[in-house]
C-alpha cells in the first residue's frame, strides 16, 4: 500500500485505507489518563479502531521514574525497540496513533518512531472524535499483532538529555520551546511539579495553539506563520522543545515538522527532570 506523505491523516483516508485488503497498517491506541493510569486500557478495551492495538503511555512510552528523571523518562534504544516489536512495527509497517485529545499522547508515540528512524507514522488528525465523526466503528475487547523484528537506528540530535540541554543553554546552541500553558512558563502557578518556572531563555508555545476547529491541527501554512514568527531568529540553533514531562513536547515537535521548520529536537525530561536538582537555573516572569 502507499505510505504517509504527511505526519497528520484524516479520518477519511484512514477508513479507505483499513477498507483495502492487506492494508499492511499499524493502528496503535494511545489513550491515556495523566490521573487514572488504568484508564486508557479500560477504554481501548470497551471499544477502539478495528485492528487496533494498545500502547500504555507509562509502560511502554516511558521509562521507570527516579524521582530524578522525570514523569515520562524516555526509554533505552532497547526498551523501545522491544516495544514496537511486540506492538507488531517492523521496518515496512505505516503506523496510525491516535488517542481522544488532539494528538496529545499520539505525538508522544509518532516522535519516538521517528527517533528511531521510522518514517512511515502518522498521527490521526482530530483523534477519536474525528473517527466518530467520519462514520467509523469501533470494537470492543483486546487485539494482538503478529510480533515483529524493529530495526532501530536512532537519528543523531533529535532527543536530548539533561547534560545536553545543559551545555546548549550554557553555549547558546539552542531556542528552547516550553508548549506548558503560559501561566507555568512564567512561573505563577506551577500544579505538578515542585518548582515553578522554567528553563532561562525558554519561549513558550501552547500545544493546543497548535489546534484549529473540532481539536484538528492548523494548516501548515498557519503553523508556519505562527511558529515562523517564534523561531524566526534563531539564527543556526537548534529548536529543543519540552513540557512538564515530555508529551507536549512531541506535539509541539510535530507541529514544527508540519509547518516545514526543520532541526528540531525534544528534550524528554523536561521540567519535570530539570528542576528536580535545585543546581540548575530556574527563570520566571515576562521576559
Amino acid at each position: 500500500m502507499n505510505g504517509v506523505a504527511r505526519s497528520i491523516v484524516s479520518a477519511t483516508w484512514l477508513r479507505e485505507r483499513l477498507a483495502a485488503p492487506d492494508s499492511g497498517l499499524v493502528l496503535v491506541d494511545v489513550r491515556s489518563d495523566l490521573k487514572d493510569p488504568a484508564w486508557g486500557r479500560a477504554r481501548y478495551l470497551d471499544g477502539h479502531l478495528p485492528g487496533a492495538v494498545f500502547a500504555d503511555t507509562d509502560r511502554d512510552l516511558s521509562a521507570p521514574k527516579t524521582g530524578t528523571n522525570g514523569r515520562h523518562p524516555l526509554p533505552t534504544v532497547e526498551r523501545m525497540a522491544e516495544v514496537f516489536g511486540r506492538l507488531g512495527i517492523g521496518p515496512d509497517s505505516v503506523v496510525v496513533a491516535y488517542d481522544h485529545v488532539s494528538g496529545l499522547f499520539a505525538a508522544r508515540l509518532w516522535w519516538m518512531l521517528r527517533y528511531l528512524g521510522h518514517g512511515q507514522v502518522a498521527v490521526l488528525d482530530g483523534g477519536m472524535d474525528a473517527w466518530k465523526q467520519a462514520g467509523g466503528s469501533l470494537v470492543p475487547g483486546e487485539e494482538t499483532r503478529t510480533p515483529r523484528h524493529f530495526i532501530a537506528k536512532p537519528q543523531a540530535g533529535m532527543a536530548l538529555g539533561v547534560a545536553e540541554v545543559e551545555a546548549g543553554l550554557a553555549g547558546g546552541a539552542h531556542l528552547l520551546v516550553d508548549a506548558r500553558e503560559p501561566i507555568r512558563w512564567r512561573g505563577e502557578h506551577e500544579p505538578i511539579d515542585p518548582v515553578a518556572g522554567r528553563i532561562p531563555g525558554a519561549r513558550n508555545h501552547l500545544w493546543k495553539a497548535n489546534l484549529g476547529p473540532g481539536g484538528r491541527f492548523r494548516s501548515p501554512e498557519d503553523l508556519r506563520e505562527i511558529l515562523g514568527a517564534l523561531t524566526g531568529d534563531r539564527a543556526g540553533r537548534r529548536i529543543v522543545c519540552y513540557c512538564g514531562s515530555g508529551l507536549s513536547a512531541a506535539h509541539d515537535a510535530l507541529a514544527l515538522e508540519l509547518a516545514g521548520i526543520e532541526d528540531v529536537a525534544v528534550y524528554s525530561g523536561s521540567w519535570s527532570e530539570w528542576c528536580a536538582d535545585p543546581g540548575r537555573p530556574v527563570e520566571r516572569g515576562t521576559p
